[in-house]
């Protein structure tokens, strides 16, 4: 099974990238950000606070994700493989994770970081605001909460994972293929 974290600030390109590897490699999406999108919109409970946080830009508590997480990963057990896609967003949750696909005998294979400069990322998100009608695309108050969120709190995994040796690096700029052809450069060096 290969499991990979498909990693980078918001308005990286991950979403768009998974879709792409998912396909190539028939891998199962696992993304935080679509499963808490879906919440939100049932109006759950847990659709409910994490709405309030997301509005301001904030990171959802990890006993709520890495539940959401687990149920997902369990009913997907005979897959070819995961991609995380938002996820892990801490140690803490990078921690929990490993414990929890060690005690399913999988482990995570590769965790690839999509760089991109931040005028980039906010110019990314304004004009994704402008299709999707996401609130928190389309204030740039907000865009800059969630970067700073991200170098906060998410570029640790960095260190997490180089650690390890799953750490790779990869330009998240230039045409939509471009990008995804250095990603399965990097993938394909570790399946085949």
């Amino acid at each position: 099974m290969f499991n990979l974290i498909l990693f980078g600030p918001p308005g990286a390109g991950k979403g768009t990238q998974s879709e792409k590897l998912i396909e190539q490699y028939n891998l199962i999406h696992l993304s935080t950000g679509d499963i808490l999108r879906s919440e939100v919109a049932a109006q759950t409970e847990l659709g409910l606070q994490a709405k309030k946080l997301m509005d301001r830009g904030d990171l959802v508590p990890d006993e709520i994700v890495i539940e959401m997480i687990r149920s997902k990963v369990e009913a997907g057990l005979d897959a070819n493989g995961f991609i995380f896609d938002g996820f892990p967003r801490t140690v803490a949750q990078a921690e929990a994770l490993d414990i929890l696909l060690s005690n399913l005998g999988i482990s995570i294979s590769c965790f690839l970081a999509l760089a991109v400069d931040e005028e980039e990322l906010i110019n990314r998100l304004l004009n994704r605001g402008k299709d999707s009608g996401r609130a928190d695309d389309a204030d740039e108050n907000i865009i800059q909460n969630r970067i700073a969120e991200y170098v906060n709190k998410t570029a640790p995994l960095i260190g997490y994972y180089k650690g390890q040796g799953k750490f790779k690096d990869v330009v998240g700029t230039g045409s939509v293929d471009d990008i995804f052809n250095r990603l399965c450069e990097s993938i394909d060096v570790l399946i085949n």
